[in-house]
């Protein structure tokens, strides 16, 4: 919880995100279905008012410092988001997930996400309770991230880690997808169906992004009550966005750069708050570092927003120029899901 916040605002917040979550979860699994470039724009433009909106009352009940922690939180973990969602196209294709189920399987992965983030939120926060110096292991980590990010190789592997693995080599699981259940009866015996590997490799996925984008956050404000909220709305919007940019998120060649740029910048603010808090007592004595600076919040928000607009405008302009130099324009190559 927040202690400048009023514990109703917590609570009704969390109640009414809540709310919010199962009633998209119904609508997804009554009606399953490829949503319209205009559904998936409705429901973008809904989750990010609804954001502003939650930063607006934040404003309000804590004032700027903490609405300014929660909007860049907030598009950090947007920004990061739109990393899983690459993932989730290369696992669509492996398991070739029908498109009328997969806004169910990104509603299940969201739901497995939020809670496996939940869990290291809570433990994150103790550890940087109890331990202050966590934040140079954090700061280095993202460091390391970042160059990674940026210089690394992209590996897509199959899709299947060692879990999936494992459960392929104990369980039956039949050949056919029976709609979005996960299991199905044949001959008699009841099987799995291939869904439950498409859930269980969307939910582990998630679980190796969240390594990078807890401790971002955590980068940026130590509430854990922010640090929630703002992945929670951060992932309310990804399946609707995965929809809504479809075949141009491959064109998006730029946007790792932006993503990259992002974390080396949190992993250096992490590291100056570290030294600047410093207590470990082979590091000048057990005494924090007058020099290092503290990158206020409006810096760290203002930094985000450049790094993804100038990545993002750079991808379209490079696609835009691919395009035509295939005799083709953008719009022409990108396919947009429209069909029912």
């Amino acid at each position: 919880m927040h202690p400048d916040l009023p514990i109703a605002f917590e609570v009704g917040s969390l109640i009414l995100l809540t709310l919010i979550l199962v009633a998209d979860l119904l609508i997804v699994f009554k009606r399953p279905h490829v949503p319209s470039m205009k559904e998936a724009s409705l429901w973008v433009a809904f989750y990010v008012v609804l954001a502003l909106i939650f930063a607006g009352l934040m404003l309000l009940f804590a004032g700027g410092e903490f609405a300014g922690q929660f909007l860049a939180g907030w598009l950090t973990e947007y920004s990061l988001s739109i990393d899983n969602l690459f993932v989730f196209v290369i696992i669509m294709a492996r398991f070739s997930v029908p498109r009328k189920y997969q806004q169910e399987v990104l509603m299940v992965g969201i739901i497995i996400a939020l809670v496996l983030r939940g869990v290291f939120i809570l433990l994150g926060a103790q550890l940087i309770e109890s331990f202050s110096w966590v934040f140079y292991i954090f700061g280095a980590f993202l460091l390391f991230t970042a160059i990674k990010q940026a210089f690394g190789k992209e590996e897509e592997g199959d899709g299947e880690n060692g879990l999936i693995r494992w459960l392929r080599r104990r369980v039956t699981i039949s050949d056919d997808y029976d709609g979005a259940k996960v299991r199905t009866v044949i001959d008699g015996r009841k099987v799995l169906t291939p869904m439950i590997i498409v859930f269980i490799a969307i939910g582990t996925t998630d679980l190796i992004f969240a390594l990078d984008s807890i401790p971002a956050i955590f980068g940026i404000t130590q509430s854990p009550f922010i640090v929630f909220t703002a992945n929670v709305f951060a992932l309310m919007g990804l399946r609707q966005l995965y929809f809504l940019l479809g075949g141009l998120l491959e064109r998006l060649e730029y946007l790792k750069y932006g993503i990259a740029f992002i974390l080396f910048f949190i992993g250096v603010k992490l590291v100056f708050h570290a030294m600047h808090t410093n207590e470990l007592p082979f590091i000048n004595g057990g005494e924090g570092i007058a020099w290092a600076p503290e990158i206020d919040t409006w810096t760290s928000l203002g930094v985000i927003i450049g790094s993804m607009a100038i990545a993002t405008i750079a991808s379209l302009i490079k696609a835009r120029s691919d395009a035509k130099k295939r005799g083709h324009t953008l719009l022409e190559e990108v396919p947009h899901f429209t069909e029912e």
